[in-house]
């Protein structure tokens, strides 16, 4: 009867010990079942599942093995597996896969400990740690740090609304971002990524920076705010806005447009992506001006916003054709993705305001990324505490992957 042996080594981690060691297992024709290694601050923790064949006993081995590693200074650690035990292994593997990413300033074992217990109640194995974030210095900038831990865990939670509620929680009491998704094969292989424009590519709401201009600042930013917040329907806020206004003049806009500041993580994300061959979208509420200027900037691929009606170098108070409101966005991503050939699984959507959840929902991955609190709870996922360069997080990069 053929043996499964499992056998761990750990210790300073040394060049050519995977080579040193089935260089060994060759002679006695090893079937390899399973193996995988981690390094943490040169310390290793090496591991491989074997099996004899019914001729061969695992003693030779044993001892060849137990020589070579005394040899190196490793210690080493030999298990036997049952052949019951194995097969359990083999079907748990068989069941669903999620991603589980951990995004802060700085990662805490507060933080890991309490996500990690949620994933255990909520019946979760965890199969894998990885940092995706570069290693951290000793001392460091909390406000241009930025920490990544990916948990790949398995299992099939009873009640996943729920799962997402606690996950939630945490991250409001932690102020850290938790996102739980499926490890599907479109993860990685996203094509598309879609934005609103005004506090998500940028640090502002252009219509309140136009406001202000015109003297109705207050005005402006009270109504933009009870539209973020979904307590009025977008288009009637969005015309109530354009209206107040009416007679600036148009040099304006130049003015504006000069002194908006893009979102951190914004030109890396953008740039990145475009390096990736992914293609990019404004899907904005704002103005087609500004988007304009973000497109010629950053390189993005598609632009559609609301054309603000200007005549005799003045401000109407009116926008001319179809306004890009929440359902427009959703629309527009669908029909973006369709001619590019992208399936909605390789959609990215971001946005921050109610109106963006609609296109957030088609969206393969739907990012509010530094939101209201009614879009975030809305949103599947959401990013406050990093910049918008986090997403490549979400969608399984490490820092050294996107430098």
């Amino acid at each position: 009867m053929s043996e499964i042996v499992l056998i761990n080594v750990s210790g300073q981690d040394k060049p050519g010990l995977t080579s040193e060691i089935t260089e060994i297992m060759a002679q006695y024709q090893i079937r390899i079942l399973d193996i995988g290694q981690a390094v943490i601050h040169d310390h290793l923790t090496w591991g491989i599942l074997i099996e004899l064949p019914e001729e061969q006993s695992s003693s030779p081995l044993l001892k060849d093995l137990l020589f070579k590693m005394h040899e190196l200074g490793l210690p080493v650690r030999f298990e036997p597996v049952s052949k019951e035990e194995y097969e359990n292994w083999v079907k748990g593997k068989g069941k669903a896969r999620y991603i589980v990413t951990l995004l802060a300033r700085s990662i805490t074992a507060d933080q890991i400990a309490k996500v990690s217990k949620v994933t255990a109640n909520n019946g979760l194995n965890i199969d894998n740690i990885t940092r995706l974030s570069s290693r951290p210095p000793v001392k460091i900038d909390e406000n241009q740090s930025q920490a990544c831990i990916e948990f790949s865990v398995r299992g099939t939670p009873p009640d996943l609304d729920r799962l997402r509620a606690e996950f939630l929680q945490i991250a409001a009491k932690m102020n850290v971002d938790i996102a739980f998704q499926e490890d599907s094969v479109f993860r990685r292989n996203r094509r598309l990524v879609v934005f609103d424009m005004d506090s998500t590519l940028i640090d502002a709401e252009v219509i309140d920076e136009l406001a202000k201009e015109a003297g109705v600042g207050e005005q402006v930013v009270e109504i933009t705010e009870q539209a973020m917040r979904g307590e009025i329907e977008f288009t009637e806020s969005f015309a109530r806005r354009v209206a107040l206004l009416k007679g600036l003049d148009e040099a304006v806009l130049a003015r504006v447009a000069a002194r908006l500041k893009l979102t951190e993580g914004a030109e890396r994300l953008i740039g990145t992506l475009k390096g990736l061959g992914y293609k990019t979208a404004i899907l904005s509420g704002g103005f087609t001006y500004f988007a304009n200027n973000l497109k010629q900037k950053l390189g993005i691929d598609y632009v559609y916003a609301n054309e603000l009606e200007i005549e005799d170098g003045k401000v109407t108070g009116r926008v001319t054709g179809q306004v890009v409101d929440g359902a427009r966005k959703a629309q527009l991503l669908l029909e973006i993705a369709a001619k590019e050939n992208i399936q909605q699984q390789q959609v990215i959507a971001v946005g921050d305001g109610a109106n963006d959840l609609p296109m957030l929902s088609q969206a393969g991955l739907g990012v509010a990324f530094r939101a209201k609190p009614l879009v975030k709870e809305s949103a599947e996922h959401s990013i406050s505490t990093l910049g918008l360069d986090g997403i490549l997080y979400l969608i399984g990069f490490r820092d050294r992957e996107t430098e």
